[in-house]
């Protein structure tokens, strides 16, 4: 690394990277010494881009808090995973209140240069997915990011909310854990209204306001196991047991987690799922590889076999049969 404005660029970059880094380490980084590293950060100040420095064993140099610096230096890989990660999280539902997410990539396109910003577009305009897209229920980003800090620091918050019946309530919760799930974003915690663990969707969550008061997690708690059981249990008009002959791990991954509960038994895997429709039920149960065997309701046999019927017809059928 020879010129010391690319030094200086360097050096920039490395702050931006890092929350903090001692002058030596920048000296090592930079292949310089440390007195140099100190005649850089004046250099960087003169541009009037606020460096700190911190004095003691475990001083060192770092960027003001809050400081936001133009340009964002970013480079071929860093820019490529920023776009990609902009378009997957717009393909599923994953985006805020504000399209950010859609300005933040305008942005970045914008400064990025000819020889980059090209093959980029190019990529935003020919990807495509296997998975349909999803029509996310967009919150707040304030209170999603309030609700992500207290849970975080595990600080009791005070919440206004609106359910699904419009009632407005205020209640105070002690969030453990934020949760993203097929569009929608949610929190499970304690509700000291209620006084039981509850899950709210942050869409219909107003406003977040921190209480002086901390709280302790029960031990091993698994928000996203907790969300994908509780939602399992929604109020549907059938209660479904099968039991599935092949292995649990390969059945869970081709089985959707928010409609059904897993168990391994010696015979193979109980299901136990709700359903609004069995037609839906069959289908899901025909697309599987392994054997199966009905335990209730008995309504599901004969599902399956209106669904054996109209696939008999099918392989039948001839296109001479075809209506003209």
């Amino acid at each position: 690394m020879s010129h010391p404005l690319t030094r200086v660029l360097t050096l920039l970059e490395l702050l931006q990277s890092n929350a903090r880094l001692t002058g030596t380490e920048l000296a090592d980084r930079l292949d310089t010494d440390v007195r140099t590293v100190r005649r850089y950060m004046a250099h960087l100040r003169d541009l009037g881009i606020p460096v700190e420095a911190e004095r003691g064993r475990y001083g060192g140099y770092r960027l003001a808090r809050g400081y936001r610096m133009p340009p964002l230096v970013l480079t071929n890989d860093e820019a490529l995973a920023v776009v990609l990660g902009l378009l997957a999280a717009e393909r599923l539902g994953m985006g805020t209140a504000a399209p950010a997410s859609a300005g933040a990539l305008a942005k970045i396109e914008r400064v990025l240069p000819h020889a980059l910003r090209e093959p980029l577009a190019a990529m935003r305009e020919t990807l495509s997915f296997t998975a349909h897209a999803v029509i996310g229920q967009a919150p707040g980003t304030g209170v999603l990011l309030a609700l992500a800090q207290a849970s975080r620091a595990r600080t009791t918050v005070s919440i206004s909310h609106q359910s699904w019946r419009q009632e407005h309530t205020e209640r105070d919760i002690d969030p453990y854990g934020v949760v993203f799930h097929t569009g929608r974003w949610y929190v499970i915690g304690h509700d000291h209204l209620r006084d039981s663990l509850r899950t709210f969707r942050i869409d219909r969550i107003t406003s977040v306001t921190p209480r002086a008061h901390s709280f302790t997690a029960p031990d091993g708690f698994d928000p996203v196991a907790h969300l994908t059981s509780t939602l399992a249990q929604g109020p549907y008009r059938w209660q479904v047991e099968v039991t599935i002959h092949g292995p649990l791990d390969e059945i869970a991954r081709r089985l959707p987690r928010s409609t059904v509960t897993l168990t391994a038994q010696p015979t193979g895997v109980l299901m136990h799922a709700r359903a609004e429709r069995l037609d839906g039920m069959a289908h899901m149960l025909a697309s599987l590889e392994w054997p199966f065997t009905i335990h209730h309701p008995d309504e599901l046999r004969q599902a399956l076999k209106n669904l054996a019927a109209q696939l008999t017809a099918a392989a039948q059928r001839k296109p001479e049969e075809l209506p003209r």
